[in-house]
């Protein structure tokens, strides 16, 4: 477990695959076995790390308690694998307190998200960044998803974020598919950003583009349950061969299309986690649901034609 000396961070966190998990439940209540059989899934695969409690595990819809016991069962199941909890929260002082748990059982990073109800400034969002930094012992992560949170990073605010001691990595929200407009776009972060805070992208249809512009990580939705499919895809990135990354996401193109139809990835993510029995049926807690009807019998042919079922 890491030492909680508040500020003083190891900042190491590795490159590669960060596979995020659903957080299932069955009924009002967490599956935990569910939760078990996924995070085997990962362990078995090898990923290079994994992130619970990420926008894919739902963390908004759960209660803190919830969110700690899932932190602490995260971090037992991972086993050697690095561990990243995601702890935003609506109120600073219950993002301190996701922290220290976290922590307390033993993840090796924490994944911050500005979450919001009312609109957050700039400043407002630098402070927290910085006061969870100051009072964080592991590295930490910036996660950008302004389709979540209804915050837009700016390359100002990225800068003067990165510069805070225990900023480890920013994850970006997708990226252009023209490979000179993103690879310039990637120059540019670092150029801004200190030596050594990682670069992650996330949307997995523009992960293969996001990697080959020469980002250091892809947080991925599909990872958390096909680990095998995503790990090829890093694979031929950082093997240098961009033209079998890119297949290898082609191929996947009706599923990046099911993902935008029916309003983002987690409703046909764990609808697949449904279909193949790994978690039980209606996963998500209310009021998210899982696709049903004719949505579900379609994307039970697609798994099947992508040999996914």
């Amino acid at each position: 477990m890491p030492p909680l000396v508040p500020g003083v961070h190891d900042v190491s966190f590795p490159d590669g695959l960060c596979a995020f998990p659903l957080t299932p439940f069955d009924g009002q209540r967490l599956d935990r076995p569910a939760f078990a059989r996924l995070m085997a899934r990962l362990v078995a695969a090898r990923v290079d790390a994994i992130c619970a409690l990420g926008s894919t595990g739902s963390y908004a819809y759960l209660h803190l308690d919830e969110r700690k016991a899932v932190a602490r069962k995260a971090v037992a199941l991972a086993g050697d694998i690095p561990l990243m909890v995601g702890i935003g929260a609506l109120a600073t002082r219950d993002v301190l307190a996701l922290a220290e748990d976290a922590q307390r059982a033993g993840a090796r990073a924490l994944l911050l998200a500005p979450v919001s109800y009312q609109p957050l400034t700039d400043d407002e969002v630098f402070a927290l960044y910085a006061t969870v930094c100051r009072n964080a012992s592991v590295p930490v992560c910036v996660y950008d998803n302004p389709g979540t949170t209804h915050f837009v990073f700016g390359d100002a605010l990225y800068a003067r974020i990165a510069a805070l001691p225990g900023i480890a990595a920013i994850k970006i929200p997708g990226i252009a598919s023209d490979q000179a407009i993103a690879t310039a776009r990637i120059a540019q972060l670092r150029g801004l950003l200190p030596s050594g805070v990682a670069l992650g992208i996330s949307g997995d249809p523009m992960a293969a583009d996001g990697l080959i512009a020469g980002c250091d990580l892809w947080y991925s939705v599909i990872g958390g349950l096909y680990p095998e499919v995503a790990m090829a895809i890093v694979a031929a990135a950082r093997a240098g061969d961009a033209a079998l990354a890119r297949r290898l996401s082609a191929r996947l193109a009706p599923l990046w299309d099911a993902f935008a139809r029916h309003g983002g990835s987690i409703r046909v993510i764990a609808s697949a986690a449904e279909l193949a029995g790994v978690c039980a049926p209606s996963c998500l807690p209310a009021p998210l649901r899982s696709l049903d009807g004719a949505d579900r019998a379609a994307l039970a042919q697609l798994l099947e034609a992508l040999a996914l079922a």
